[in-house]
């Protein structure tokens, strides 16, 4: 065995214990469901039966029987605050008693603040057919902790920034059924890196980065049924696997772990989950609509975090199949004036005894309220807010630094996600032309 070949084993073996994606946006996992100022304002619980471009995202038959132009431009500013917590995270290196694993025992507001954009148009052709373009940011967020965090070793930068880009087609195939189909082009850019432990406890810590990005493919498709009184929607929305082409970069270790510093060219491949959206919603009266979703994800298919050559492993990650499900209604207090509100409960896609500091996600509940102002007949204001609450949750899963070779390092976390919340607050736009 040649000393790179080794090299690039012990790189494989470090990426394979040490390393993740994902941590809580605003829905289970690392999903962004903030698609529309409209949607928000209501817990996205009439989406998939709404019609209008701001639906595209939810479901393309949304704008089949359209008749003119619509377009819709939102900006969402989220603003997530919480604690990561140590009790007590313990490092046992090679022939060395286990140890605390020091560093600071809390990290404060780990994830990032920022702003999500969304757009979409549509236009009819004829009476039947209407075409749209919606451009979203489904999967977005950056988590940082310190270098003096406990967390260093699981999680110091997580970064993740995607781009979807949905062309969209749909057809009023009778007076009340709508069907319509999308193809969904995104654009992923990740980084995720992580501290190293040396092998005595009084050397400074080296690091690891894993950079890539890349586009790919998925589809999605869905049908309306739009009586007098009652609209239901269902669509599906498929997974897609992100192949991105990066590098991997180990610095900073020192004695017999120094011949591991490298920089390596690779690619990672994972898969975002399929959505299953069922919803209708019932206009009681003339001023007044009830709205109901329910969403199944396919978080099931982000099982691992593939390596290719000349690494070739893998990196488990084990997420489940949830279901966020909400209510709401949308009421017409005048001409101009509408008032919007939901719930909306959401379980987390990461199982309760692997959950780390990276991906500190917990199930959460969503109080929304929005409300709309019509400046003419062309043109509406929506406006939004969202208080989440997310669940006390431990912080659990053991790992291990350089696995599977003389100097692995286990990491025994024992920590806890305390005090989270997140303040969602919506603007956007929406123009009839």
């Amino acid at each position: 065995m040649t000393l790179n070949h080794r090299r690039t084993l012990a790189c494989a073996a470090l990426l394979a214990g040490t390393a993740g994606l994902a941590s809580p946006a605003l829905a289970g996992g690392f999903y962004l469901q903030d698609q529309s100022t409209k949607a928000t304002g209501r817990a996205y619980s009439g989406e998939v039966a709404d019609t209008g471009a701001e639906s595209l995202w939810w479901n393309p038959a949304s704008i089949g029987g359209m008749t003119g132009g619509e377009a819709m431009l939102s900006a969402t500013a989220i603003l997530p605050s919480g604690d990561v917590v140590d009790n007590g995270t313990l490092i046992k290196r090679p022939g060395q008693p286990a140890t605390a694993v020091g560093g600071d025992s809390v990290a404060h507001n780990p994830i990032h603040k920022g702003v999500v954009p969304s757009g979409a148009i549509a236009h009819a052709l004829g009476d039947r057919f209407a075409v749209g373009l919606a451009v979203t940011a489904p999967y977005n967020f950056t988590t940082e902790y310190s270098n003096t965090s406990w967390a260093r070793y699981t999680a110091l930068t997580t970064r993740l920034r995607t781009i979807d880009i949905q062309p969209s087609l749909a057809v009023q195939l009778t007076p009340v059924i709508s069907i319509g189909g999308a193809v969904n082009v995104e654009h992923a850019d990740a980084t995720l890196g992580n501290a190293l432990p040396n092998l005595l406890a009084t050397l400074p810590d080296g690091s690891q980065t894993l950079k890539g990005k890349g586009w790919d493919v998925g589809w999605s498709a869905g049908v309306q049924f739009r009586g007098k009184a009652v609209t239901v929607g269902l669509s599906y929305k498929s997974a897609i696997t992100h192949k991105l082409k990066g590098d991997v970069t180990v610095a900073g270790l020192l004695g017999p772990l120094a011949a591991n510093n490298m920089n390596i060219s690779t690619e990672a491949d994972f898969t975002t989950p399929w959505q299953l959206t069922f919803g209708g919603r019932w206009k009681v009266s003339p001023v007044f609509t009830l709205n109901a979703q329910a969403t199944r994800f396919g978080w099931a298919k982000f099982d691992s975090i593939k390596l290719g050559s000349p690494l070739n492993t893998a990196i488990p990650e084990d997420y489940r199949n949830t279901w966020a499900v909400s209510v709401g209604f949308d009421a017409d207090l005048s001409p101009k004036w509408t008032v919007r509100g939901g719930v909306q409960r959401d379980v987390s896609p990461v199982r309760p005894t692997e959950r780390d500091a990276r991906v500190p996600d917990s199930n959460r509940w969503n109080f929304a309220l929005g409300a709309t102002h019509s400046l003419s007949k062309a043109f509406k204001v929506d406006v939004a807010a969202n208080y989440l609450t997310l669940d006390d949750a431990p912080v659990n899963r053991v790992t291990a630094a350089y696995a599977g070779t003389a100097a692995q390092t286990p990491i025994l976390v024992n920590g806890m996600l305390q005090k989270a919340h997140v303040v969602v607050l919506s603007l956007g736009g929406r123009l009839a032309f």
